[in-house]
């Protein structure tokens, strides 16, 4: 159990949260503590030889969070920062976006401490596959089923895929242990758009119940990595003005709305925010006071403080990131009465369409992109909708519905499951 965490850390908000979440259901204290989590927690270091016959060292982990609801699911980030307590932290999440979104999943996350941009495409291979022998025995379609995350790929998922089956003499792998592989070796079609097209649909449901119309509206997005670049594209195709895009190299701000198309592009070609040439350059924290309709962080964590958020003027914010919001910074939003759609809700398309490639694989069946658009658009809308009616009815945030669903699920299957080991 990890005792403490830094105040806006990934664990402390996701604690806070969850500890609301328990006064609010009423559960007992010591049931509180049993699914508070987590179940397990490994931390290995990796030895791997890379270029230059050099021998380096890296520190590893994965987390369970929970697993009554299925196993574990989540990705594996790489950042050289990354600590045993943002990944549990990240595992409460999932444990809670699965049970919401409702996929026969807990929740689990991998971390490996390393830069992905210190070394060559080749040397990362070695260091995933390093992590692969390693956590082996962690990995697979009933224990934890990783998939890509910050600093991670669907090249590294086709890796990790690839040497589980080398090391057990098959040609592919028993059943889904990894998910976001390459759809050549057996991923699904839509998975890499899936998160920032499900952010989107979850604001067309939101436009719909105030009474918006998404024409009419303006847009700023935190991010234009996976998520913020598709859900920019998805809503501007949608008709929706996107006037603010930040990403590390700068942000760019255009009132008349940024030709998003033509960024992606522009990036594709090895560009970046730093010299596209249609837009005007502001600083990084100027878009979270931007007059704008709708504000999409989908960057990093904790990125919405008590020191900015007083300055947001949206009328929504859509979690594209996970815990984008500091828990003081929650209670300011509430008070500004702006509409916020939270992490487990806003950003689950991913690991429902992961869900999709999970039975895939397992079933040995191929879906198309029409039958995985739809499913997505249907779950994203029809869940948005449950925990939309569940907040009106009990007067509540949205994040608080959809936090008081999601734990509800757990703990029903944790007592269905039975209390004994």
């Amino acid at each position: 159990m990890i005792k403490a965490a830094p105040k806006n850390s990934i664990w402390h908000t996701a604690l806070h949260n969850f500890e609301q979440t328990a006064k609010r259901l009423k559960l007992e204290p010591e049931f509180k503590m049993k699914i508070q989590g987590p179940r397990e927690m490994i931390e290995t270091q990796l030895n791997p030889i890379i270029s230059h016959n050099k021998l380096i060292q890296v520190t590893a982990f994965i987390v369970r969070h929970n697993y009554a609801l299925g196993p574990a699911k989540g990705g594996i980030r790489m950042t050289p920062d990354v600590t045993i307590d943002d990944i549990a932290g990240l595992a409460m999440e999932m444990t809670w976006k699965t049970a919401l979104i409702d996929v026969p999943f807990g929740g689990g996350k991998s971390g490996i401490r390393f830069d992905p941009k210190s070394v060559t495409i080749e040397d990362k291979e070695i260091i995933i596959r390093a992590f692969t022998r390693a956590m082996h025995r962690h990995i697979g379609p009933e224990i934890y089923v990783p998939a890509p995350d910050m600093g991670t790929t669907q090249s590294d998922m086709g890796h990790i895929r690839d040497c589980i089956s080398y090391s057990e003499g098959t040609a592919i792998t028993r059943g889904c242990y990894v998910t976001g592989k390459p759809v050549i070796v057996g991923g699904i079609v839509g998975r890499t758009e899936a998160t920032g097209r499900g952010v989107v649909h979850t604001i067309i449901a939101a436009c719909e119940k105030l009474n918006l119309d998404i024409n009419d509206l303006t847009v700023a997005v935190q991010g234009f990595g996976n998520v913020g670049s598709v859900a920019a594209l998805e809503i501007a195709k949608r008709g929706a003005k996107v006037i603010a895009i930040s990403e590390l190299a700068g942000t760019l701000y255009n009132p008349q709305g940024i030709n998003v198309p033509a960024l992606a592009e522009h990036i594709e070609k090895g560009g970046s925010t730093a010299d596209f040439p249609h837009a005007e350059k502001i600083e990084h924290h100027a878009l979270f006071e931007l007059d704008c309709d709708i504000l999409i962080p989908a960057a990093a964590q904790s990125q919405i403080t008590a020191e900015n958020a007083p300055k947001i003027k949206a009328k929504i914010i859509a979690e594209g990131a996970n815990a984008p919001t500091t828990p003081d910074a929650d209670e300011i939003i509430n008070q500004k009465n702006i509409f916020v759609i939270p992490d487990i809700l806003c950003n689950a398309g991913g690991v429902f369409v992961s869900y999709l490639e999970y039975t895939q694989e397992t079933q040995r069946e191929q879906w198309t992109l029409e039958e995985v658009n739809q499913r997505l658009a249907k779950r994203m809308t029809q869940r948005f909708l449950d925990v939309y009616q569940n907040a009106r009815e009990n007067q509540l945030t949205i994040r608080n519905a959809a936090m008081n669903i999601a734990v509800d699920r757990v703990a029903q299957a944790t007592i269905a499951r039975g209390l004994l080991p």
